[in-house]
């Protein structure tokens, strides 16, 4: 489990084909500092598992699925990705309760820059309409949002990037056209979910497919 606020921007070392999966290695200083193998560590929001250790690096392997459904499977070696710890007992909660498990990819579609704050524009598919409401949350390549707007008909939602999220996470230079990691509030899934058992209509499974 996460919170969605990112510790560290980390570096993308080597990607190693294996045929059904990579094996991706991160540079991370700061998220290696007490990790050790079998930890988890969210990647642009995809929960991985800790495989090898080097210095101030970590290496997890990706497999095939979470690479066709994450952004993941564009990364390159010299790209900048949001690196989190799993939260621990003592964690303050920033932002809020993240699986670290994508439900889907979007689209950053525009961005309007202000003197303070930048508003972003991000497409979605309609199986994610029922999640996003305004000022509710939303994570973004693992970055804990709040919703400024929903646009249905469009099939986007805005959120609002502070200074500090412009300059500690990769939201700072993505540019339109770029795919980014989305998962929901997993508390909705469950709403959903426990609704759907009481009134004998079917919830939407896409959204509960497990780990990406």
């Amino acid at each position: 489990m996460f919170t969605g606020i990112v510790e560290e921007l980390g570096l993308v070392e080597s990607l190693t084909d294996q045929g059904d999966a990579v094996r991706l290695a991160v540079r991370g200083p700061a998220v290696v500092q007490d990790a050790a193998p079998g930890d988890s560590i969210a990647v642009n929001g995809c929960c991985l598992t800790v495989a090898e250790l080097d210095g101030e690096s970590f290496t997890a392997d990706v497999m095939q699925e979470t690479l066709l459904k994450t952004g993941l499977g564009s990364l390159e070696p010299g790209a900048p990705v949001n690196l989190e710890r799993a939260v621990t007992a003592t964690t303050r909660l920033g932002g809020h309760l993240v699986q670290g498990h994508v439900d889907e990819t979007g689209t950053l579609v525009a961005r309007t820059p202000s003197e303070h704050w930048e508003l972003v524009e991000v497409s979605f598919s309609p199986r994610l309409a029922a999640y996003l409401v305004e000022k509710g949350s939303v994570t973004v390549d693992g970055v804990s949002l709040t919703v400024v707007s929903v646009d249905d008909e469009a099939g986007t939602f805005t959120v609002s990037l502070i200074p500090e999220t412009l300059a500690r996470t990769t939201l700072g230079t993505r540019r339109p056209g770029d795919v980014v990691n989305l998962e929901v509030d997993v508390i909705a899934k469950y709403v959903e979910r426990m609704l759907a058992l009481r009134t004998g209509a079917p919830a939407d499974q896409s959204t509960q497919d497990g780990e990406r």
